[in-house]
C-alpha cells in the first residue's frame, strides 16, 4: 500500500478531486478586490494576487477544465487559492470550497479514459481513484497544470 495525502476540494457542482500535498505550498481566502485583473489573458486567468510580496498568477481551475466559471457564481466573493510550486514556478488554483485531507492508495489510481473526461481536462489529470462508495475522485497533475504552454508564455 503506497499512501499518501491529498487535499480534496468541489470542482462543478458534483465532482470531488484531489490535489497530492507535497505539490502544495499554502491554501489561502482570497477577495475578488485583491486580485488584479490582466487584460488579453484567457478568461479562466483571474490575474495577478500579492503573495508575500510576490506576484501570484490566479487561475479558474473550473474554467479551465471545462467547468462553470467560479465568476458566474455566486461564491466568487470569497474563494480559496491553492498554492502550487513546482521548478520555481508558483500558481494559485482558485477552488469553489475545501474538503478534507484525505488519505488514499497511490497505488489504487486510475488511467485517464477518453470517454470520461474531456480532451481539455485529460492533460491536467494523473488519473481518478474510486472511493469507497463508489464515487469518482479526480486526481490532477499539479506538475501538468504549472507547467502547461497556454500558462508558461505568462508565468
Amino acid at each position: 500500500m503506497e499512501t499518501e495525502k491529498f487535499l480534496s476540494f468541489h470542482l462543478g457542482a458534483k465532482d470531488t478531486a484531489v490535489i497530492s500535498l507535497q505539490n502544495i505550498t499554502e491554501v489561502l481566502q482570497v477577495s475578488l478586490g485583491e486580485i488584479c485583473g490582466v487584460p488579453q489573458m484567457p478568461s479562466y486567468v483571474m490575474g495577478i494576487y500579492n503573495w508575500r510580496g510576490e506576484m501570484l498568477w490566479l487561475i479558474d481551475l473550473e474554467e479551465m477544465l471545462g467547468y462553470t466559471p467560479l465568476s458566474r457564481s455566486n461564491l466568487v466573493s470569497r474563494m480559496m487559492a491553492v498554492v502550487l510550486q513546482n521548478e520555481g514556478k508558483s500558481l494559485g488554483l482558485l477552488v469553489r470550497q475545501l474538503m478534507d485531507i484525505e488519505t488514499l492508495d497511490s497505488s489504487h489510481i486510475k488511467p485517464t479514459e477518453a470517454q470520461l473526461f474531456s480532451v481539455d481536462m485529460s492533460s491536467f489529470l494523473q488519473g481518478y481513484f474510486i472511493n469507497e462508495s463508489d464515487e469518482m475522485i479526480i486526481a490532477l497533475d499539479t506538475t501538468a497544470i504549472i507547467q502547461s504552454p497556454m500558462w508558461g508564455m505568462y508565468n
